[in-house]
């Protein structure tokens, strides 16, 4: 019974007793805190100078961009002489730069500013951010193709590729192209990978390797080959045209033959 009441061993050795550990803990405690002070005081440090360079230059090119989609929609809806082929194709890309200037350039901005590149901003905003990124810039390239398109259709069927033709394919094409957007963009919202982790605080782009591929494939691979594709017949088409016009053209007479 007193060996065990009493801190110390047959031996001779001391050991902690309740009020030590109390006392340990309350300093490996205090000492974590500090730990934790320190860090997130080092991560409030002043921004250097090339930094907020940096930051300022994103800030204006936000601005720029919403402001100058935002003129050319209105551009578009004012002036009745633009209510036409390819213009509504031109208004679709507007606005799909207008979101991205709107929704994802200034999340992107919070997210820089943040100490190690953090996420603070919760699961259903880190969604919402990474949804509209990628459905706004996914119809942004489409929105170029499709109006690469409409060019080769205009030069290479000049009779099939009519007025009324042109409207209704240029309308099937901005729908399809919002379709595809939003198809990939909402992918992982229904499980296809994840996009929020809350332990490291991170918010990014589905990591899964089949979403990947898909993606990159389906908004940036699959238009870049068809606008290189488009324009490179385009390009052979003018250049056939402009060899007609030689062949065909009338070369006037000399003066000394027209003497003869």
């Amino acid at each position: 019974m007193a060996e065990t009441l009493s801190p110390c061993s047959p031996r001779g050795q001391c050991q902690p007793s309740m009020g030590a550990n109390t006392s340990s803990a309350n300093m490996d405690t205090n000492a974590s805190s500090s730990m934790v002070g320190g860090n997130a005081w080092r991560g409030r440090e002043p921004f250097s100078l090339f930094t907020v360079l940096i930051l300022t230059l994103l800030v204006l090119l936000t601005v720029a961009t919403f402001l100058w989609n935002l003129l050319v929609l209105a551009t578009i809806l004012r002036v009745k002489a633009f209510h036409r082929v390819p213009h509504n194709l031109v208004a679709s890309t507007a606005v799909s730069d207008v979101l991205v200037a709107a929704l994802v350039m200034p999340l992107s901005l919070v997210k820089e500013l943040s100490a190690g590149r953090r996420w603070r901003l919760g699961r259903e905003l880190c969604l919402v951010w990474v949804c509209f990124d990628v459905l706004c810039c996914t119809a942004s390239i489409w929105n170029v193709t499709a109006i690469a398109l409409d060019r080769y259709w205009s030069v290479t069927r000049q009779l099939q590729y009519t007025l009324l033709a042109r409207r209704r394919i240029s309308n099937v094409m901005i729908a399809l192209t919002w379709l595809l957007s939003a198809a990939i963009s909402l992918a992982p919202l229904l499980g296809w990978g994840e996009t929020y982790s809350p332990e490291q605080e991170r918010c990014q782009l589905s990591q899964d390797p089949s979403y990947t591929i898909v993606s990159t494939g389906g908004a940036f691979y699959l238009p870049l080959c068809v606008v290189l594709f488009v324009y490179w017949k385009i390009y052979k088409a003018s250049k056939f045209h402009m060899g007609g016009r030689r062949r065909n053209a009338v070369v006037p007479l000399s003066e000394a033959a027209q003497v003869r």
